[in-house]
């Protein structure tokens, strides 16, 4: 059974897609009328941080979010620009267009100062996840979207953190990444000019994910605790930050080309 498309055929790839912000993007794409490939790595206890990572049946339960074929669940690492490669081909040769892609899968590492030798480590993973990961989604997803239909509605978007615009107490490797993530895109945004494809960084704060339960772990304190550090003084939930990220992959979010977005409810306010 073929997917209905939404009015304008809108098709999405979202890494980190299986849980917490990346299944809540998908989720709310799909509500939109989007087609989706939803990609992630699927590794559950044989995770490289503190805290386990999403599994394969959490993507399928994802991909159950859509009318029959309307979510592709693609299992792939993101540190493999051939498999990002192969899952973007897809998806054009599927639905015949790419339109957005969420770069959000990301882990978070850390507890020791910057300056200790296990923060080397900790950096060089999330450099490869969190940083060359987002990097490896634009070069598989950019082209297709400039070769495409409709290049002017094409939006990249990529998951940050307020970590991107402070900094966090032994946390140093994963504020150093997610400054990365935001330069990438502001280097993104300047080198898509005139071509209509625009690129954001959005920033949540402390959202209620397995990564801020092992961040609270890290502290040694409870997650209501860390979000006392937004003026909200609340979690955040994974469906706000979704929604957040499907207006920056609609066409009205052009305007925020270049921009970071401080989803994050206050964050060091």
């Amino acid at each position: 059974m073929t997917s209905p498309a939404s009015p304008d055929g809108r098709v999405a790839l979202v890494t980190g897609a299986a849980r917490g912000i990346g299944a809540a993007t998908v989720q709310r794409l799909v509500a939109e009328g989007y087609r989706v490939v939803a990609f992630d790595w699927c590794l559950g206890a044989d995770s490289p941080a503190s805290y386990p990572m999403a599994t394969r049946e959490d993507l399928t339960a994802v991909a159950r979010c859509g009318e029959d074929g309307q979510v592709l669940p693609w299992v792939g690492d993101v540190r493999d620009l051939g498999a990002l490669t192969e899952a973007a081909t897809a998806a054009v040769d599927r639905w015949g267009r790419l339109d957005a892609a969420v770069a959000g899968a990301a882990v978070l590492a850390g507890g020791a100062p910057l300056w200790d030798p296990t923060a080397a480590s900790d950096l060089a993973l999330m450099w490869e996840i969190d940083v060359r990961g987002v990097h490896h989604t634009a070069t598989a997803t950019i082209p297709h979207m400039l070769a495409g239909p409709d290049p002017g509605g094409c939006r990249f978007v990529a998951i940050a953190s307020a970590a991107g615009a402070h900094g966090l107490h032994r946390l140093g490797a994963y504020t150093t990444v997610k400054h990365a993530v935001v330069g990438l895109v502001r280097g993104l945004a300047a080198d898509l000019v005139a071509t209509g494809v625009t690129a954001v960084a959005v920033s949540p704060g402390s959202t209620r994910t397995a990564m801020l339960r092992g961040t609270a772990e890290l502290y040694g304190v409870s997650t209501d605790e860390l979000a006392r550090h937004q003026l909200l003084h609340d979690v955040l939930e994974p469906d706000e930050i979704g929604a957040t990220i499907a207006f920056c992959c609609s066409p009205e979010g052009r305007v925020l080309n270049g921009s970071v977005v401080a989803a994050d409810g206050g964050f060091g306010g």
